[in-house]
């Protein structure tokens, strides 16, 4: 029964990052032309960040519509950052599991997801990718929580769900200042 379930879903989610693929791929190129200029100046400008609050200590939530309910966070630079992840969702995590991802600059979303999609074994954390990843949390089912501790140099860091095609909706902005 499971199986049956699963498939249909698997299939609304690959379709769904065929057709955002593009789009992210585009602005990874953009993102990683304004951090090379932020290096030299200032850090990346991520739009609305001045509304966001400074704190190192997160909880982001992940739900059952592949959405995170936090795109942006804020922290400072050189000091530990505690987050959280919670599923808050309902489905069984062979068919509906969160994780969050802290990517490093530059990683190409779309070649990182399909490394990930091939990953089952592994929780989606491909192996051949571990040198673009700052830090992870582990595959969640319903109800269940995870936390990470890290330190982040200054800069702009990509987070996602690394589950088959839940990059595509589930990714926000870490900007360490």
């Amino acid at each position: 029964m499971k199986k049956l379930f699963f498939i249909p879903v698997l299939a609304a989610v690959v379709s769904l990052a065929a057709c955002g693929g593009n789009n992210t791929k585009s602005e990874s190129s953009t993102q990683n032309n304004t951090e090379e200029t932020a290096s030299e100046s200032t850090v990346e400008t991520v739009p609305g960040i001045e509304n966001v609050t400074i704190s190192n200590n997160w909880t982001v939530e992940g739900n059952d519509q592949m959405k995170f309910n936090t795109e942006l966070i804020r922290v400072k630079a050189g000091e530990p950052l505690e987050l959280t992840l919670k599923n808050v969702g309902k489905m069984p995590k062979e068919s509906m599991g969160h994780n969050l991802i802290i990517l490093k600059s530059g990683v190409d979303l779309p070649t990182f997801g399909g490394e990930a999609a091939a990953a089952a074994d592994n929780e989606y954390i491909p192996k051949s990718a571990l040198s673009s990843i700052v830090a992870h949390t582990k595959l969640l089912g319903p109800g269940e929580e995870d936390k990470i501790s890290v330190t982040l140099e200054k800069g702009v860091y990509t987070y996602i769900c690394s589950f088959p095609g839940h990059y595509a909706l589930m990714q926000g902005k870490i900007v360490a200042e």
